[in-house]
C-alpha cells in the first residue's frame, strides 16, 4: 500500500471516529456511532497491516487472535451492571500500553527512527517521558477505580496524611527525574519516573468518594486518550494522535459537563475528591436513630396509588441496573399508559456509575425515547406529579444535597421527587447510597417504602394492576 493510500485510509479512519463521537451523545443515534467505530477501526487496522513497513506478522496475527478472542468472551458475558468497571479496567490497559510502547522505544529506539541507544532524538525523549507518566497515571489510577467499582475496595474516601502535600512531591518529583531523564538519558531514571506516576495515578485516585466516581471514571477516559496520542508520537502516526486526542478531548469536556450537573469542581474532584465521611453527615447513625419508622408498603398498595393518578415520573437508579428490571418496568408502564395516565422518566446526570447508564437500560428495554427527560427539563414537573416512582435510585433523590453543607453530595442538583404527591422507593433495604448518606426521604409521610428485589416488585405490581 503506497503512502497516500494510507493516508487516504487513516483520513476515512478518523472521519468515522468523528461521526462515533456524534452519534454516542445520544441515544437516538449510539447504535450508528457505535458502527461507525466500528467501521473505523476495522479500516485503521486493515489499512496499517497493508503498511509496507509491516515486514513480519510473527507477533502480529497472534496477538490480534488473542485480543480478539479475548474481547469476544467479555462482550458475551458481561452485564450491563458491570460495564462502569470493565471501562475502566480497558482504560487501564491503554495507559499500560502506553508505558510499555515508550519501554520499547527507549530500548530499540532505531526500530522507531528516533535515534540510536544512548543518542535519542530530543523531542522523542520528551514524548516518551509524557506518555509513560500519563500512560502509568491512567493505568494505576483505572485499577483502583476498578476496585471500588467492583467493590474490592469501599466507595468512602481513603484519607492519606498530608495526602495533597504527597501528591505535589510526587509531582515535583516526576517534574525533576523527567528533565534528568531528557538530559542524561538513564535508563533508571527513566524507570523512576515510571514508578512515581504509577504512585500518582493511586494517591490521586483513592481520596475520590463514591459520589464523585461518575466523574472519575469520565477523567479516566481522558487519560487513556492522551496516552494513546502519546503512543501516536512516539510511533509517528498521525490516525493515533488524532483518535487519541478525539477521545482525551471528549472525555475531559465529558468530564467538565459532569462536574457541572454534580456543582462540582473539576479541579477539586481530580486533585481529592469532594466525597466526605457518611459519619460526617447528616446520614450518620445517631440521627438515623432518633428518625421515625419509614412507611412500608405493598405492591398492591403500589398498584391502587399508581392506577388512581394522572401522571406518574420514574426515576430509575443503579439498583434498577442490578435487578435487571428495566423490561419489567417498561411493561409497568404501558400497562399505566394503558389506563390513560402519562408516564415519564427522569434521568439524573450521573444515574448509575457511568454516565449515559440510565438511557442504555432504558433504550434495551425499547423504552420510547420521547419518554425520557433528562433533569432539568422535568424536574420542575415534579410539582405537579400525583406519584414519582423511584426503583434503585438513592444519591439523586437526596433532599440533603440541597440542605447539609456537611454533606458529601452537597450542592449537587437532585431530582425533586420530594414535591410529588406520592413518593414510592423500590429499594433491598434502608441502606444508605453509593455516596454512603442516608436519605431522609425515607421518613417523610408522603414516603412508601417498597422492599425487594426491583425487578419481582415490578412484575408484582403489574399483576396487581390487572
Amino acid at each position: 500500500m503506497s503512502e497516500n493510500l494510507l493516508a487516504l485510509c487513516y483520513l476515512i479512519s478518523s472521519v468515522c471516529f468523528v461521526m462515533a463521537l456524534r452519534g454516542l451523545s445520544s441515544p437516538k443515534t449510539s447504535r450508528m456511532g457505535n458502527l461507525y467505530g466500528q467501521a473505523g477501526m476495522t479500516l485503521a487496522v486493515g489499512a496499517t497491516l497493508a503498511n509496507p513497513s509491516v515486514t513480519s506478522f510473527g507477533w502480529i496475527i497472534p496477538a490480534l487472535v488473542a485480543g480478539a478472542g479475548v474481547g469476544l468472551f467479555i462482550a458475551k458475558r458481561i452485564v450491563m451492571t458491570a460495564l462502569p468497571q470493565l471501562v475502566a479496567a480497558f482504560h487501564s490497559l491503554v495507559g499500560l500500553a502506553a508505558v510499555c510502547v515508550a519501554l520499547a522505544a527507549f530500548a530499540l529506539p532505531e526500530a522507531f527512527g528516533i535515534g540510536t541507544v544512548g543518542n535519542v532524538h530530543t523531542g522523542s525523549l520528551v514524548e516518551m517521558c509524557l506518555g509513560v507518566i500519563v500512560g502509568s497515571i491512567t493505568f494505576s489510577g483505572s485499577v483502583i477505580a476498578f476496585a471500588k467499582l467492583q467493590g474490592i475496595m469501599g466507595g468512602k474516601p481513603i484519607r492519606l496524611p498530608f495526602h495533597h502535600g504527597l501528591n505535589a512531591l510526587l509531582f515535583a518529583g516526576l517534574v525533576i527525574f523527567g528533565t534528568l531523564f531528557v538530559m542524561g538519558q538513564s535508563q533508571e531514571l527513566f524507570l523512576i519516573v515510571i514508578a512515581l506516576s504509577l504512585i500518582l495515578g493511586v494517591t490521586l485516585i483513592i481520596p475520590i468518594g463514591g459520589a464523585d466516581m461518575p466523574v472519575i471514571v469520565s477523567m479516566l477516559n481522558s487519560y487513556s486518550g492522551w496516552a494513546a496520542a502519546g503512543i501516536g508520537f512516539t510511533l509517528e502516526n498521525n490516525l493515533l494522535i488524532i483518535t487519541g486526542a478525539l477521545v482525551g478531548a471528549s472525555g475531559a469536556i465529558l468530564s467538565y459537563i459532569m462536574c457541572k450537573g454534580m456543582n462540582r469542581s473539576l479541579w477539586n474532584v481530580v486533585f481529592g475528591g469532594l466525597g466526605g465521611d457518611a459519619g460526617a453527615t447528616s446520614g450518620d447513625k445517631g440521627q438515623a436513630e432518633a428518625r421515625p419508622p419509614a412507611k412500608v408498603g405493598s405492591a398492591e398498595d403500589a398498584a391502587f396509588l399508581l392506577s388512581n393518578a394522572t401522571s406518574v415520573i420514574i426515576v430509575p437508579g443503579y439498583g434498577m441496573a442490578v435487578a435487571q428490571a428495566q423490561h419489567a418496568l417498561r411493561e409497568m408502564s404501558d400497562a399505566l399508559k394503558e389506563k390513560g395516565i402519562r408516564v415519564r422518566y427522569a434521568i439524573h446526570p450521573v444515574a448509575g456509575r457511568m454516565p449515559g447508564h440510565m438511557n442504555v437500560l432504558l433504550a434495551e428495554a425499547n423504552v420510547p425515547y420521547d419518554d425520557v427527560f433528562e433533569l432539568e427539563d422535568i424536574n420542575n414537573d415534579f410539582a405537579t406529579t400525583d406519584v414519582a416512582f423511584v426503583i434503585g435510585a438513592n444519591d439523586v433523590t437526596n433532599p440533603v444535597a440541597k440542605s447539609d453543607p456537611t454533606s458529601p453530595i452537597y450542592g449537587m442538583p437532585v431530582l425533586d421527587v420530594e414535591r410529588a404527591r406520592t413518593t414510592l422507593f423500590i429499594k433491598r433495604s434502608m441502606a444508605s447510597g453509593y455516596a454512603g448518606v442516608d436519605n431522609e426521604l425515607f421518613y417523610r409521610d408522603a414516603t412508601m417504602m417498597l422492599f425487594g428485589d426491583a425487578k419481582k416488585m415490578c412484575e408484582h405490581i403489574i399483576k396487581a394492576l390487572a
